[in-house]
C-alpha cells in the first residue's frame, strides 16, 4: 500500500507523465526560485527530487511578484522524444485584477537544460498542453474568472493558432479551473478543479466525442472530493491529473492538506497525493476503493509493494543525510535534511524568495561553510538572502551554525522559520543601538511586526548554534541556542504559535519554510557565514 501523500510539505498542483517506466511529477513553486519542482519515480512512492526545469531569468522573472504569486499549476507532458512544461507566471491577483501570463518550454533531457519560453497568452491560469494521437498539439487553460476552459492549437513553433473556443463551463460547482485533455478510446477526457483551493476543493471529469465539445460531465461528478466530517482524513482535495501504468492500471494525482490536530492550521500547505482508479462499463473513472473521498492509503501498482512499504514512502535524495556531527543526527537518513557546505554545488531542495540564491549565497568563498551576503528584509518582495528548505513533517526541527559579527542594528543573521514576505519568525543575531551584540526573535504576522522576547546579549565574535522546534502537535515553536565553548543550548523566550504560518492564516498558497537568512539594510552588503544547516523528522 502507498501511504499519502506521497509529496510532502507545499508540493501542490501535480501534473504527471510517464515516459517508459518512469513517472515525474511537476508541482507549483509561486513565488520561490528555481521555478517548479520536479520529480521522478519508478513506482509511484518512492520520489526523487530532480533539477527544477525554471533556473535562468530568461526563462522566469519572479522579482516582485505578490507572495502566493509567480508559478501556478505547471503542467508537464511528454509526446514520446521531448518532455514539455507550461506554467503560468502571476503578476497580479487582486480582486478581478490577475495578470497571469501563460508561457512553454522543452528538453530532450528533463533533467535539463530546458529551453528558453515561448509566450503563450496571458487569458487565464493553469495552461496545460495536450498532444492528441494525430499528432497535433492544444493548449487547454482556464479563461480568468473561472469563465470556463478553452481549447486553441499550436503550430509547430508552439504559437497558437487557429480558432480559441470555449469547450466547457464546469459543473455548476464553480471556481472551475486546473484543466487537463487526455483521447483516450473514442472519448476526449477533460479532468478539472472545481470548489476553489480550500476544503470544498474537488475534482470534476468530463467528456466530449470532438475535442471542440460538447463536453458531458460524469454522472457521479464529482470524482474526488474531501470527507470535511473526518479531520483526520486528507483535506482540500482537487487540482489532479492522471497516469496509466505499463501494466495498463489508472492512478491519479491530486492536491492534498493536513490539518494540524484536528483544527484547520495547514503549516504544510498542499501536498500531493496519489490514488488508484479504475473505469467502469459507461467509460467514467473512479476511485478503486469506491466512493469519492480520498484515502490515507491507496493501492500499489503491481510488483513494487515491498519496495514502498521497506522505504516508509518518504522521498529519497541523491545525498542522503548521514552526517552525524552538531546534533543534527537523522535516525531516518532519507527523511531529514542536513547540509555540511563541503561542496560547491547546493543541493537541489533548496529554495529562495524569488531571485536565484546565487546573488548571494557562495559556498566556495570560504570552503566548508556558506558565505551569505545580506539585503533587503525578509518582508521586501525583491532581494532576499534566505536560502531554505520546505517544512515537510508535522513535528520536526531546524538547526544552524553561524559566525557573523554585525556592526548595525540593521544587520541581522540567523535561522528563519517562515511562510511569506508577510508572516514569519527570524531568530538572529544582530547588535543594539550601543553596539552590544545580542540574539533577537521577531514575529511579522500580516506585516505586524513585533520582538517576541527581550534581547540576549552574546558575544561578539565566535560560533552561535540556532534551533527550532516545533511540538508534536505541530501548533508551536521554541527557539533555543549555544554558543561556542560551553555548547549548552538555552531556550530562547516563551514557545510561539505556528498558526501564523499557516494555509488559512495566510490566505496563501504555499507552506511553511526553515532557512539561513540575513538582511544587512544599511546597503554595505555584510556577509555571515554558515557552517551548516539541517531539518531532522
Amino acid at each position: 500500500m502507498i501511504q499519502n501523500p506521497i509529496l510532502r510539505g507545499f508540493c501542490p498542483d501535480p501534473s504527471i507523465v510517464r515516459a517508459g517506466r518512469d513517472y515525474y511529477i511537476a508541482t507549483s513553486t509561486f513565488e520561490w526560485w528555481p521555478g517548479v519542482r520536479l520529480f521522478h519515480s519508478k513506482d509511484l512512492q518512492n520520489w526523487e527530487q530532480i533539477p527544477s526545469p525554471l533556473r535562468r531569468e530568461s526563462q522566469l522573472n519572479l522579482m516582485g511578484d505578490p507572495t502566493s504569486g509567480g508559478v501556478w499549476a505547471p503542467c508537464l507532458s511528454y509526446d514520446g522524444k521531448r518532455f514539455f512544461l507550461t506554467y503560468t507566471d502571476v503578476k497580479t491577483k487582486k480582486g478581478r485584477y490577475y495578470n497571469t501570463h501563460n508561457y512553454v518550454v522543452w528538453t530532450e533531457d528533463i533533467r535539463g537544460p530546458w529551453s528558453d519560453p515561448v509566450y503563450l497568452n496571458s487569458i487565464g491560469f493553469d495552461p496545460s498542453l495536450f498532444h492528441d494521437t494525430d499528432g497535433r498539439k492544444y493548449l487547454i487553460n482556464m479563461v480568468n474568472g473561472f469563465k470556463g476552459v478553452l481549447v486553441q492549437e499550436l503550430d509547430e513553433q508552439f504559437h497558437l493558432a487557429g480558432e480559441r473556443r470555449k469547450v466547457y463551463s464546469g459543473s455548476g460547482i464553480g471556481c472551475t479551473e486546473g484543466p487537463h485533455m487526455y483521447h483516450i478510446g473514442k472519448w476526449y477526457y477533460l479532468i478539472v478543479a472545481e470548489g476553489g483551493t480550500g476544503y470544498g476543493h474537488c475534482v470534476t471529469m468530463a467528456r466530449s466525442e470532438s475535442i471542440w465539445g460538447p463536453f458531458e460531465t460524469a454522472p457521479d461528478n464529482p470524482i474526488l472530493t474531501s470527507n470535511q466530517e473526518d479531520m483526520e482524513a486528507l483535506q482540500k482535495c482537487g487540482h489532479a491529473d492522471i497516469v496509466d501504468t505499463p501494466e495498463g492500471e489508472w492512478y491519479m494525482v491530486h492536491l492534498c492538506s493536513r490539518p494540524l490536530n484536528g483544527q484547520k492550521w495547514c503549516t504544510l500547505g498542499r501536498e500531493t497525493a496519489v490514488q488508484k482508479m479504475v473505469w467502469d462499463s459507461e467509460g467514467w473513472l473512479h476511485l478503486k476503493s469506491g466512493g469519492r473521498f480520498a484515502e490515507n492509503v491507496t493501492e500499489a501498482p503491481k510488483g513494487t509493494v515491498g519496495e514502498g512499504e521497506r522505504n516508509g514512502n518518504r522521498e529519497a535524495y541523491g545525498a542522503e543525510a548521514s552526517h552525524q556531527k552538531k546534533n543534527c543526527e537523522n535516525p531516518d537518513k532519507k527523511a531529514g535534511f542536513y547540509d555540511d557546505f563541503d561542496g560547491a554545488i547546493l543541493d537541489v531542495r533548496y529554495n529562495s524568495p524569488r531571485a536565484d540564491y546565487a546573488a548571494f549565497a557562495d559556498c566556495t568563498a570560504r570552503p566548508g561553510f556558506l558565505r551569505m551576503k545580506g539585503q533587503e528584509s525578509l518582508n521586501s518582495l525583491h532581494h532576499v538572502s534566505l536560502l531554505g528548505v520546505r517544512q515537510q513533517a508535522v513535528s520536526c526541527g531546524a538547526e544552524t551554525g553561524m559566525e557573523y559579527e554585525p556592526a548595525y542594528p540593521e544587520q541581522l543573521a540567523g535561522l528563519s522559520y517562515m511562510y511569506d514576505a508577510m508572516n514569519f519568525y527570524i531568530f538572529g543575531k544582530t547588535v543594539t543601538e550601543e553596539g552590544q551584540a545580542v540574539l533577537t526573535l521577531v514575529k511579522s504576522d500580516g506585516g505586524v511586526v513585533t520582538d517576541e522576547m527581550e534581547p540576549i546579549p552574546i558575544p561578539e565574535k565566535g560560533l552561535i548554534r540556532l534551533r527550532t522546534e516545533i511540538s508534536r502537535d505541530g501548533t508551536e515553536a521554541t527557539f533555543s541556542y549555544c554558543i561556542e565553548g560551553s555548547w549548552e543550548w538555552k531556550q530562547a523566550g516563551e514557545p510561539v504559535t505556528t498558526q501564523i504560518l499557516t494555509d488559512e492564516h495566510c490566505r496563501g498558497f504555499t507552506g511553511a519554510y526553515f532557512g539561513m537568512y540575513h538582511h544587512d539594510m544599511t546597503g554595505l552588503a555584510l556577509t555571515a557565514d554558515f557552517d551548516y544547516f539541517c531539518v531532522r523528522i
